[in-house]
């Protein structure tokens, strides 16, 4: 099953209410006569996000679909076993060009970035939480792994969350 991350723009718009908003703040009378804050629901999980520090509709939207990608990425697991999984990286275009020799490069802000951070919060709960089993499996090594999540210290503190729930210790 493909995670909601790796949708389309459009696919994943489809699969969400899209509630138009007026917001107060800088951008003069613009700002404030027309409803360019954007709020998605993803209605199957019940996730939201949101922007409005654009002017513009569009730019808001572009800017709340890759906040909504990040909240599915953090907090919707997607059912693959362990072999799925491995085959699918080691398949994933995506990530043969973004890992070299153990290390992990891309930037927090990438367009890919969401659809990584899925694939690796999915395979840590597929190990139950074990970071050095996941970074083997990714191919990474266990601090590049670390340093990838804290790029968005939501999906560190829900490793260290689960990690206790399983009786391992919190990684820092």
């Amino acid at each position: 099953m493909l995670h909601p991350c790796f949708h389309a723009d459009d696919e994943l718009l489809a699969q969400c209410e899209t509630i138009r908003q007026r917001r107060s703040g800088p951008g003069g009378q613009h700002r404030n006569k027309v409803e360019t804050a954007i709020r998605l629901l993803h209605k199957t999980t019940g996730l939201t996000a949101q922007a409005s520090e654009r002017r513009s509709q569009a730019d808001n939207l572009k800017q709340a679909l890759f906040r909504l990608r990040l909240e599915l990425a953090i907090h919707h697991r997607t059912e693959r076993d362990l072999d799925q999984l491995s085959k699918q990286l080691e398949k994933s275009e995506m990530w043969k060009k973004r890992r070299r020799g153990g290390k992990i490069s891309i930037n927090s802000v990438h367009l890919d970035y969401p659809a990584m951070l899925a694939d690796v919060m999915d395979c840590l709960s597929v190990v139950d939480w074990d970071h050095r089993q996941a970074a083997e499996i990714l191919q990474l090594s266990s601090s590049q792994l670390i340093k990838f999540l804290k790029r968005e210290p939501r999906s560190l503190s829900l490793l260290n969350q689960q990690r206790q729930m399983v009786g391992l210790n919190p990684l820092s």
